[in-house]
């Protein structure tokens, strides 16, 4: 720790994480250095910020008191809250930023366990829009309100490492700007060597083409409602297609799981990506690797439930806010580069299998204790403290196959309720898991050249009768023109839509939207 009056107190073993030497250099380059001699200087307040997210349950003096509390004999101050306020307030949110982003990156070594895929590292791509901040006014003004609870919300899009769950980039903001929007602006990140995950939602051509730009590889999950075409079917199911001009490959995957309890029940994955050689990539493999993405749901959990314990930040003002979340980050890495140089102490290791919750806990332990704390001058060989020493003495089981259905239990959460679709409520363990790759189904039927002339046929078998009677048949369904015209196999589209139209406007069918038709008046329950 720094001697002196100013000594910041200590991070135990975070603090050769976050040494006096780096954070020095971040309020240099920021300008953020005090410009008077202060009982608080710059310094200290980095330190306090994290030790504010290392204790989220407790004040400003109680924070401070478990800073301070390895000093025991040197003469510290006793600021009060309002001095420690104003410390933020002069700190900014710049140098917090900065230290995020001298720790950010990936962690594991080439041998690592875990964390490659061939010669890629599997990164990720995901959001989360479940961490809540105060209900003030300059909140409201920045983040606005939510339909599932009443306090602002922020949407935090991370870029994660996913055999390590370390942070590689991060970015947030108002949930109004969107996902795709907020990933865009970490695409510098990826790397040649590197092969994303996404959930379905990234798929837009746009930001495929942006993050084939940086020749990282891509396997993301589709929106049911893309349609791609069949360019050649490949021996293992799949087959090469095109999206936004980029040249990809379409796995369709029907996943049945068996649970210990007797429970099956099925999904499906449709997924894209770069990797185009079956061969080399089978398409069951890559159905297989894709599970990997919900790694990243465990970081996130480590941040809100672990770190926060679920509760909101600290600060009322969107300056505050975004102070208060590059210090979260930083912490959170900071625990991760500690637990990955503990599995990596002891070859063979898997980082998956060290507990979060034990290194963080340790953490707290250490700052209240003040023991075994690691010199800052230390030798690299000497830095697997009390933090490394009890993760690994916790390690977890090796990871078992279960199933847990998405469920919050909270009255006004939209996941409060759901279709039953076979998924068990709770979760079960699974003991077989059957992949089929599905074939692609045949595309659609070539429609006529020209429309049959029914001028001169009987009044129930003209044209206009025949459609009249299938829309009628089921009058919730929407109809496209194409569907129609392919159910029949006698009319053109360009006829189609001509006189779709004109039946709409002459009332007899109703026009729901662009290229939608249907038999009755539209209303929500029929698009249920």
């Amino acid at each position: 720790m720094a001697a002196g009056r100013f000594a910041p107190g200590h991070l135990g073993e975070l603090t050769p994480v976050v040494p006096f030497e780096l954070v020095d250099a971040v309020l240099e380059e920021t300008r953020t250095v005090q410009q008077r001699l202060r009982d608080l200087p710059s310094r200290v307040g980095v330190y306090f910020l994290l030790a504010m997210c290392l204790f989220p349950e407790v004040g400003y003096r109680l924070v401070w008191d478990k800073l301070t509390a390895g000093l025991a004999g040197m003469p510290v101050v006793t600021p009060t809250p309002k001095a420690l306020r104003d410390l933020r307030r002069r700190l900014g949110a710049a140098p917090v930023r900065a230290l995020f982003g001298v720790l950010a990156g990936p962690l594991a070594r080439p041998a690592t366990p875990g964390v490659r895929f061939g010669p890629y590292r599997t990164v990720s791509f995901d959001g989360c829009s479940s961490q809540k901040v105060p209900d003030t006014a300059r909140n409201r003004a920045w983040l606005g309100r939510t339909s599932h609870h009443g306090y602002p919300t922020l949407e935090l899009m991370t870029l994660v490492e996913t055999g390590t769950r370390a942070l590689v980039g991060a970015v947030f903001g108002p949930t109004a700007e969107g996902e795709t929007s907020y990933a865009a602006r970490l695409l510098h990140l990826l790397r040649p060597d590197m092969l994303v995950l996404w959930d379905k939602g990234f798929d837009s051509n746009d930001f495929l083409a942006r993050v084939a730009a940086t020749r990282a590889q891509v396997l993301g999950r589709l929106r049911a409602n893309r349609r791609t075409p069949v360019l050649a079917r490949l021996a293992d199911g799949s087959y090469l297609s095109v999206i936004g001009g980029v040249r990809v490959r379409v796995i369709d995957a029907q996943i049945t799981v068996t649970c210990a309890d007797g429970t099956v029940f099925t999904g499906a994955y449709r997924l894209a990506t770069t990797l185009t050689d079956a061969r080399r990539y089978p398409a069951a493999t890559l159905t297989g690797l894709y599970h990997q993405r919900w790694e990243h749901e465990s970081a996130y959990y480590a941040l809100r439930h672990t770190i926060m314990g679920g509760r909101l930040l600290r600060s009322g003002d969107p300056a505050g806010v975004e102070q208060e979340m590059w210090a979260l980050l930083t912490l959170y890495q900071a625990l991760r580069t500690i637990m990955i140089d503990a599995a990596e102490s002891r070859p063979g290791t898997d980082p998956d299998r060290c507990c979060f919750t034990v290194a963080f806990q340790t953490a707290r332990d250490q700052v209240v204790q003040a023991t075994d704390i690691v010199p800052a001058d230390a030798a690299p060989a000497s830095l697997i403290g009390l933090i490394g020493r009890r993760v690994l003495a916790r390690l977890l089981p090796p990871r078992r196959p279960r199933v847990s259905t998405r469920k919050v239990k909270s009255p006004i959460s939209r996941y409060s309720e759901r279709r039953d679709d076979g998924r068990p409520d709770t979760s079960r363990t699974v003991t077989h898991l059957d992949v089929t790759v599905l074939e692609p189904v045949d595309p659609q039927p070539a429609l006529p050249t020209t429309s049959r002339d029914d001028r001169h046929t009987a009044p129930a078998a003209r044209r206009r009768h025949r459609i009249l009677a299938l829309l009628q048949q089921d009058p919730a369904r929407l109809w496209r023109p194409r569907d129609i015209a392919t159910h029949f196999g006698d009319i053109t589209l360009d006829t189609m839509y001509r006189q779709l139209n004109r039946w709409a406007a002459d009332g007899l069918i109703h026009k729901i939207g662009p290229g939608l038709y249907g038999a009755a008046a539209w209303s929500p329950t029929h698009l249920q």
